[in-house]
């Protein structure tokens, strides 16, 4: 018996403004700042210009204060 497709391992998203788009399905990503692991289910934060995404928002405020830091380098 087939149970359905088993996505098991590390998807791979395109990401827009308010929405992604599934490329390869999978499981989970991975958060750029931790490397933690982010069920697809479970994605709320990304980011759209640098393509990641974030485990959570300070995850993310992080990764945008090390973008803006660099930008006025």
């Amino acid at each position: 018996m087939n149970s359905g497709p088993n996505f098991s391992g590390e998807a791979k998203i395109h990401y827009a403004s308010s929405d992604f788009l599934i490329m390869e399905p999978g499981a989970y990503v991975l958060c750029a700042v931790t490397g933690e692991r982010i069920p697809v289910d479970q994605l709320k934060y990304w980011s759209e210009d640098l393509q990641e995404a974030y485990v959570d928002a300070k995850a993310s405020t992080k990764r945008w204060q090390e973008t803006q830091n660099k930008a006025a380098v």
